[in-house]
């Protein structure tokens, strides 16, 4: 009993102690057992979360600002009749450059174009096999005309008739909506010729009727839909294997960047999207480049080449270098080797990626100054691109036969500078003008000496405006070779750099996405991308 009396004295003093613990607030305790290294990360936490919700919020403000400014343009002063016209004709490259680079107040600017849009060429292959969509690759001109300071007429029609002489350019409307095709004709005081170049067949018999080109978004088109004819027309059943390794042979010709680009994007869709669809069609597929130069990629250096060839080995994608298209068949391509006979290959399809040639448009305005175009790979301009014996045209792009090659690149840099140029060339028809007009009026002898005193000051800043020539400066040159992989050359520090594998395709990626001329290109790119990196491209057809 006094045991159990003993244990209980305790136990009583203790549970009014209990009870007081008890009845204490919550906070006391957290205030008398702090926990540095809790507090440090639950402050470093809040700190984290404040700053993630503002950058959210920033980012998506930004891009609602950005995105609502595009689709919001403001207003744009009207027409000027004391302005000189500068007609655009085409939407490439250089001409879209122009656009983007250009003062509209000082011209009243005209653009006439078959296209309504701007082709991001470069990622052209990438449509044809549905990596990219098609509505991605394009940009509106009118999206780039409307945020103008200006207004920019902007014509959808055929370019038909240049003349250099009374300055007119006569262009016609080609809509299928029309019964008959109506022409116009405008007057023009600077003309700047930039309409491309069309596909070189070389008169090789069947390449126009039954290849596939690689120029336009409508031949990408056209690729992907005789793609997927060839693939479901071999899964057919009752097909033989014959058939099936024929339809299933796809043919590309072209060494050069876009030929090399389509055979890796056909491989990529081939082994990430055929395999997992159709994967009984997957053992007969074959591809072949073909080359006539010795080499693939001539503008390339000899480690990249090489490095090319090898992951095409890797591949199982055969090269066939030295070797001349004699002609395309109904289910064949004929081949001439530099050293071999003629032979007849079956295939399924044959993309056409061989070189350009002039339009007819640029064949007739070289046909009007016979005794300065004598090139007939394009039209010649002098050092600050105009046409020699028209000084009022000023030609860019793949239509001119300049000693630089027929790229984007090229184009663009002659967009950007003709820009630079046209503000210039307004300034000093803006002194001209004051110049004429201070000459025609007549007044006494005082006021003839302050008249004398001011066309001396309008000359001194007329000499004062110096046309620089044009200069290229070559940026690099990029391709995708399949598998994740692509090939750099960049003048770095003065040095070429070379880089090849999945480093460079990813510099490859993020380089075509800064190029891109909007944030919708942007987006709709780099979206489309995603999707086929999660979901794979689309084998469906309408």
């Amino acid at each position: 009993m006094r045991a159990i009396t003993a244990a209980r004295i305790p136990l009583r003093r203790t549970l009014p102690n209990i009870s007081r613990q008890l009845a204490r607030p919550l906070s006391t305790y957290q205030s008398e057992t702090p926990s540095p290294t809790g507090n440090k990360w639950r402050g470093f936490l809040q700190i984290l979360g404040r700053v993630t919700l503002v950058g959210v919020v920033g980012a998506a403000g930004t891009f609602w600002y950005l995105t609502y400014k595009d689709r919001n343009p403001g207003p744009q002063l009207p027409l000027d009749p004391s302005k000189k016209t500068l007609v655009i004709l085409g939407s490439g490259w250089g001409a879209t450059s122009l656009l983007k680079g250009l003062d509209t107040t000082d011209y009243n600017t005209v653009v006439i174009s078959p296209k309504n849009f701007f082709l991001f060429t470069p990622l052209l292959p990438s449509v044809a096999v549905g990596t990219l969509g098609a509505k991605s690759v394009l940009q509106p001109t009118r999206y780039i005309t409307r945020h103008k300071a200006r207004q920019v007429s902007v014509i959808e029609a055929e370019a038909t008739a240049v003349d250099p002489v009374n300055k007119t350019v006569t262009f016609t409307d080609t809509s299928p909506l029309r019964p008959v095709e109506p022409t116009r004709t405008i007057p023009y005081d600077y003309l700047v010729y930039a309409v491309g170049a069309e596909t070189q067949t070389f008169g090789i018999p069947g390449v126009k009727e039954r290849a596939c080109f690689m120029k336009e978004i409508g031949d990408a088109e056209q690729m992907q839909t005789r793609f997927l004819d060839c693939i479901e027309t071999a899964a057919f059943p009752g097909t033989s294997e014959e058939e099936k390794r024929r339809l299933l042979h796809m043919v590309v010709v072209g060494g050069g960047p876009t030929g090399i680009e389509m055979a890796g994007e056909l491989h990529d869709f081939l082994e990430e999207d055929l395999k997992s669809w159709y994967p009984e069609l997957h053992p007969y597929v074959r591809l072949t480049l073909v080359e006539a130069l010795p080499n693939v990629l001539p503008s390339f250096s000899k480690e990249l080449i090489a490095y090319t060839e090898r992951t095409f080995k890797e591949s199982k994608i055969e090269i066939l270098t030295g070797t001349m298209v004699k002609g395309v068949n109904e289910g064949s391509v004929r081949l001439k080797p530099k050293d071999g006979e003629e032979r007849e290959v079956p295939c399924g399809l044959v993309v056409w990626a061989a070189g350009n040639t002039a339009r007819k448009i640029t064949r007739d305005l070289m046909s009007q100054l016979p005794e300065h175009q004598t090139n007939k790979r394009g039209i010649i301009v002098d050092n600050y691109l105009r046409m020699p014996g028209a000084p009022s045209i000023f030609a860019i792009g793949d239509c001119t036969a300049t000693s630089y090659a027929p790229t984007a690149q090229v184009a663009s840099q002659q967009g950007a500078y003709l820009a630079r140029m046209f503000k210039l060339i307004a300034k000093k028809d803006t002194l001209e003008n004051k110049l004429e007009s201070l000459n025609a009026t007549s007044d006494d002898n005082d006021h003839t000496a302050e008249k004398h005193k001011e066309a001396e000051s309008l000359k001194k800043q007329m000499d004062r405006i110096k046309l620089k020539p044009f200069q290229y400066s070559h940026q690099g040159s990029l391709a995708y070779i399949g598998s994740d992989k692509a090939i750099a050359e960049l003048p770095i520090f003065g040095r070429e750099w070379t880089s090849g594998g999945v480093a460079t395709f990813l510099f490859w990626r993020s380089a075509y996405l800064s190029t891109l001329f909007s944030l919708r290109n942007r987006a709709l790119v780099a979206g489309d991308w995603m999707r086929t990196k999660f979901f794979g491209r689309d084998v469906s057809r309408e």
